[in-house]
Formats: structure tokens, sequence, C-alpha cells
């Protein structure tokens, strides 16, 4: 393979662990709220729990990224294998 090809698979399994992260840390944060919160809090305020679950796993897998990708670009050596996102371009100016 080559690098546009590890660059692409590379960011479709990022994404792809992202989502899943964030969405194992909503189901269980849920569970956590039915079971021991739910009963304790009014029924009119159980919709902001709801809310604030959301908001915390978006927080969680957005934490969990950083800290996987720390690691995982310690361990990989980048240039070699993945080709870069932005390439910038020299652009010279003419003289006037």
């Amino acid at each position: 393979m080559n690098k546009k090809v590890n660059t692409i698979l590379f960011i479709l399994g990022a994404t792809v662990f992202n989502v899943f992260i964030a969405a194992a840390s909503m189901i269980l944060l849920f569970l956590l709220y039915a079971k021991f919160l739910m009963e304790h809090i009014p029924e009119n305020g159980r919709a902001w729990g709801v809310f604030i679950i959301f908001i915390a796993s978006l927080v969680i897998s957005f934490v969990v990224y950083r800290v996987t990708l720390k690691f995982l670009l310690t361990k990989i050596d980048v240039e070699k294998y993945f080709d870069p996102l932005f390439v910038r371009r020299n652009i010279r100016k003419t003289g006037d």
C-alpha cells in the first residue's frame, strides 16, 4: 500500500474508533444514569440528564481519541507511512 491509501485508511479507522467510543460512553453513562440517578431526579428535570450525558460522551470520546492518537504517534513514524493531508505550496510574489 502507498502513503495515500495508508492515510485514508488511518482517517477512516480513527473516525470509526471515535464514533465507537462516543456511542459506548453514551450507552454506559445512560445506563449509570438510569440505574442510580433517574429515580432521584424530578420528572421534568430528567431531560437535562440526557443532554449532559450527550455532552459528557462527546468530551470522553475526544479525550480518549487524543490520548490514543498521541500514543500511536509516538509508536509510528508518521512521515514514513502517511502522506500529508495539506500540502503547502510556495507562492512567490512578483516584485512591484
